[in-house]
């Protein structure tokens, strides 16, 4: 009873019986799919993975490998995997290092099964591009969640901040002709949703969950009202933004496999690594991450000592919309080129709950950011190969992989203490 009052009080209980089967299954479950469905119904023939790009100065060897038996190999070690788990409880590097086995096995026996006896090759560079390139306006959601919620503001309204930041980068490139303005006014616009986040969440300490969604409502409404009033009838000087080019890094850009895809892309990817370092090294290396912190856990603590809850409340419910803002503006003038309607799609929403499955961490949110930014790639290119399987079922992958990992894989996690707590001085 004793240590499971201790294990209480520091917020690691151990697992019930019902949740520590949870892993094997899944796992059995997986390697079962593997084999009899990826297995049994490949296609005579080799699938091939390709390393590298044509155009590349430094080639890898595509890599051939018999579909069926590869899948038939990949699921039976995913349920020794489940055997092993349904064994040993382990600790976490063990636990993470298994979820991450068993998904990559899973993947690879999908892919087997796609390509089996296919003239198309999968391109490993183009997934992983793919993938970074879905995965930065969830990355920079990612962070701005962490930034909000490490402060003690719940910041639902991640999503109309990054549709904001689209609508406002397409108008203002569009018009001036200039791509930093765009980018300026997109971050300015998510910013903007931030500040309204502040002014009603702190201020008048409305509830930060239904305010959120507020939020997005109004943003979809007035963004989708000027669409229709302003971008359409005047989409050559209001909606035809130039977008950015990659930017390819020297020597770095041509290192074999990871150059073409961490060292040759747009200007949004480069601006996406600072950001990650900024907010990781601020939040957990400074003072001023400290004194952050210390306002999301304890408030009243932190007003007793000096600390300003309500301004430095404010500052980074401002600070996560500018971030946000930058994802928006992605959306638009660092890939498609135009507005539309609602573009976001449910991205806020993904990005709000990788930083749950990241633990609301900065790296734990981009560590799931790109997770749910491979599954968007990989239903993309499955779609063009016409895989037997419905168009409608392969868009619902990111939204499935989503709910599954904060469901079923984030397991116990603990926000900050006053996270969507409204502090109000004595």
């Amino acid at each position: 009873m004793e240590r499971l009052t201790t294990l209480a009080a520091t917020g690691r209980l151990p697992l019930t019986a019902s949740r520590r089967w949870i892993a094997p299954a899944t796992f059995l479950v997986l390697g079962l799919v593997d084999i009899l469905v990826f297995g049994r119904y490949a296609h005579h023939g080799d699938a091939t993975f390709a390393f590298s790009q044509p155009f590349a100065k430094v080639t890898v060897p595509n890599l051939k490998v018999p579909a069926a038996e590869t899948a038939y190999a990949l699921g039976a070690a995913t349920i020794a995997l489940a055997a092993l788990r349904a064994a040993v409880d382990g600790g976490k590097v063990f636990r993470r290092v298994s979820i991450g086995l068993v998904l990559a096995f899973f993947v690879i026996s999908l892919l087997c099964w796609a390509y089996a006896g296919s003239v198309n090759t999968f391109n490993v560079i183009n997934q992983f591009q793919g993938t970074l390139a879905d995965s930065i306006p969830l990355i920079l959601g990612a962070l701005a969640g962490c930034l909000c919620e490490r402060s003690g503001v719940i910041n639902i309204a991640i999503e109309g901040q990054l549709l904001l930041g689209a609508f406002a980068g397409a108008i203002f490139a569009s018009a001036f002709g200039v791509l930093w303005l765009g980018l300026i006014a997109g971050s300015l616009a998510g910013g903007l949703v931030g500040l309204l986040l502040g002014i009603f969440a702190i201020t008048y300490l409305v509830d930060q969950i239904i305010l959120g969604v507020v939020l997005n409502v109004l943003v979809s409404g007035v963004t989708g009202y000027l669409y229709d009033k302003l971008l359409v009838p005047y989409a050559n000087t209001l909606n035809s933004p130039s977008t950015y080019l990659p930017i390819k890094i020297p020597l770095l850009g041509d290192i074999p496999i990871i150059g073409p895809v961490f060292f040759d892309s747009t200007l949004f990817l480069y601006i996406t690594y600072v950001l990650i370092a900024a907010v990781q090294v601020g939040l957990f290396s400074t003072r001023w991450g400290l004194r952050v912190r210390a306002v999301g856990e304890h408030p009243a603590a932190a007003d007793t000592v000096g600390i300003s809850v309500r301004l430095t409340r404010y500052r980074n419910v401002i600070l996560a919309g500018l971030v946000a803002g930058i994802g928006g503006a992605f959306l638009t003038i660092g890939s498609v080129g135009s507005f539309g309607k609602d573009m976001s799609s449910g991205k806020g929403y993904i990005a709000l709950a990788a930083m749950i499955f990241g633990r609301w961490t900065p790296l734990g949110g981009v560590g799931a950011a790109l997770l749910f930014g491979f599954t968007f790639e990989l239903q993309s290119i499955l779609s063009t190969i016409n895989v037997p399987v419905p168009s409608d079922f392969l868009l619902m992958v990111p939204y499935v992989a989503t709910i599954i990992a904060v469901a079923g894989l984030v397991g116990q996690v603990k926000a900050p203490a006053a996270d969507g707590q409204p502090y109000i001085t004595s």
